[in-house]
């Protein structure tokens, strides 16, 4: 690198993320991201180093194994910030050092998904101390460091984000069958990984086809879906010098020249709407298409290869599900080729590497889920094994990691399935939701509750929401023996609004088998109209909950929430782990 020199004009630094997250003062690296569809040197989110090597420089391997998951396609890393050092040669020195950590990273997480020209990258490396003050920002473009004094705080964020982008969603389930050696666990190895390669490669078969179109279909005027076939696709295009095509292309009946934008809607104009729960987001669909004419005639044949020691039949299940961050005045094509199969690769083979230490044993269930926790601008995507449930001791682990890569508070939960973004609930460009799931029930009824009037007496009420459930709700006659199942599934409720849990309130057969199932009741108790008590509930929540509650404080609850009276709240939090 050459010495640093003076700041040229144009060099700025756009910061979109809140400035207490940049600015925390915890001694440590974080990773600074950006999107190839944002001006240069435009920072979005941070992300935290977590995995340190023994020479205390990032595990880079480890890092980027994490990051090619976690961040969707369509953001990327652009810089590192560490905080730490106090004079101004060391931030100098920092800042460089930094910028090599934060090239090698986003090599190692690009290489996984279709590598850029590299050599003509812009990064950033800020540096910062840990007793206060501004953080001092140096730039690297073609190999010259550069310090940068101009610095902006945007303000609408979210608008700067997701007026000029959209996401696209792709799910993909994957049935992989493989005979494998039971006795030859390096043989059985090998074939599984050379099938998955098979698979992968797939993707960017000529056969294979994509079908694009508006997520919700139930909004008046959405375009027709639009194929692009994969023979047409140019997967050797570099993103950053794809050129961007205005909208007044949108309504060409080419599909090789759409863009985006043609999915997307026209009518959001409130800043309030513009946020990542309320972004178009358009389906992509993947079809194989074996009907088209071949150039070569040919007969089908069958290849008999006899094993060698005994062998079994083994069927992997792949369940993908991608999110991408995509500009709208992208061509569709550039969109599929070079952020949406790249996707499906990298979560292909995380899956595929999570398989691997259990290949002859259980597999894992793994699920992918995409969170937008508080604080930050864009989608990420967690992989979860649920073969053991989400309370597993394993899962906590990673929660509670991901907590930490984010700088998110461990006293509630964001990162549970419960939290997940739910794209059958996506609104509109009015704001509307495009699905709604029965009836709403009555919420938080205790507002508006008029004081009582008791001379010295104390009130206490919720933190959060609930629904309130009641006698004869939704048709059930449950009139003289319904009150504590009703008490039930209100507590139950709260534990779903603050997203501790995605179970469902379950209803009185349900409450009633949960009993059973746990030796407390005789089967002949299920589907009669038996009363339950304090001690049923604490017994209840516990199975479908693991909330630990004493008897007494139910009783309280029972009480208070179907006596219709609110003085007094427990702390549920307290009872059920928050990771």
């Amino acid at each position: 690198m050459n010495e640093t020199e003076k700041v040229t004009d144009g060099d700025t630094i756009k910061i979109l993320c809140p400035r207490l997250i940049l600015t925390r003062r915890e001694p440590g690296l974080q990773w600074l991201i950006g999107s190839p569809f944002s001006p240069p040197f435009t920072i979005i989110s941070t992300f935290k180093s977590i995995h340190t090597s023994s020479s205390s420089s990032p595990d880079f391997i480890k890092e980027s194994d994490d990051l090619r998951t976690l961040l969707i396609k369509g953001f990327d890393i652009i810089g590192g910030l560490i905080v730490g050092g106090s004079s101004s040669d060391d931030g100098e020195k920092n800042a460089r050092e930094v910028i090599v950590w934060a090239g090698k990273l986003r090599e190692l997480v690009i290489g996984g998904g279709g590598r850029e020209n590299l050599e003509n990258r812009e990064l950033i490396g800020a540096v910062a101390g840990l007793s206060g003050g501004d953080v001092k920002f140096f730039v690297e473009r073609r190999g010259n460091v550069t310090a940068v004094d101009s610095v902006v705080y945007e303000e609408n964020q979210e608008k700067f984000v997701w007026e000029r982008g959209c996401l696209f969603r792709c799910n993909l389930p994957i049935k992989m069958p493989v005979y494998l050696p039971v006795k030859n666990k390096a043989d059985a190895e090998k074939m599984y990984l050379h099938a998955a390669e098979v698979v992968a490669s797939s993707f960017k078969d000529p056969l294979v086809t994509y079908m694009v179109e508006r997520l919700s279909k139930d909004i008046s005027g959405a375009p027709q879906p639009v194929i692009i076939r994969g023979v047409d696709l140019d997967f050797n295009a570099d993103l950053t010098n794809i050129k961007f095509v205005g909208e007044k292309s949108a309504q060409d009946s080419d599909a090789k020249k759409l863009t985006c934008a043609h999915f997307c809607s026209k009518s959001k104009s409130s800043p309030a709407l513009i946020s990542v729960e309320n972004a178009d987001v358009i389906q992509v669909s993947v079809l194989f298409n074996r009907s088209g004419k071949s150039p070569k005639s040919s007969a089908p044949f069958a290849e008999y290869i006899p094993a060698l020691e005994e062998a079994r039949l083994f069927v992997v299940d792949f369940e993908l599900e991608v999110l991408c961050y995509v500009a709208k005045d992208l061509l569709l094509m550039s969109a599929i080729s070079k952020l949406i199969i790249p996707a499906l690769v990298d979560q292909f083979n995380s899956m595929k590497k999570a398989v691997l230490p259990k290949l002859l044993a259980q597999h894992p269930q793994l699920c992918s889920y995409h969170f937008n926790p508080p604080g930050l601008l864009h989608p990420i995507t967690v992989i979860y094994e649920l073969n053991y449930g989400e309370t597993e001791l394993k899962q906590v682990e990673v929660r509670r990691s991901l907590h930490m890569r984010l700088g998110l508070p461990f006293d509630r939960p964001l990162l549970r399935i419960a939290n997940a973004l739910d794209f059958s609930m996506m609104k509109d460009g009015s704001g509307n939701s495009s699905k709604r799931k029965g009836p709403s029930l009555l919420k938080d009824v205790h507002i508006g509750i008029p004081s009582s009037g008791v001379s010295g007496g104390v009130v206490s009420l919720v933190q959060g929401s609930y629904e309130y459930h009641h006698y004869l709700q939704d048709g059930f006659d449950d009139s003289g023996w319904g009150c504590a199942y009703r008490s039930l599934q209100t507590i139950i409720s709260w534990f779903r609004l603050q997203y501790y849990t995605s179970i469902d309130v379950p209803s009185h057969r349900e409450i009633q088998q949960a009993l059973v199932e746990i030796g407390d009741k005789d089967p002949s108790f299920i589907g009669s109209r038996e009363w339950i008590g304090a001690i049923e509930l604490s017994f209840v929540l516990d199975k479908l909950l693991g909330v630990s509650m004493q008897a007494p404080q139910v009783l309280t609850l029972i009480t208070d929430i179907g006596g219709f009276q609110f003085p007094f709240v427990y702390n549920f939090a307290s009872a059920l782990r928050i990771f």
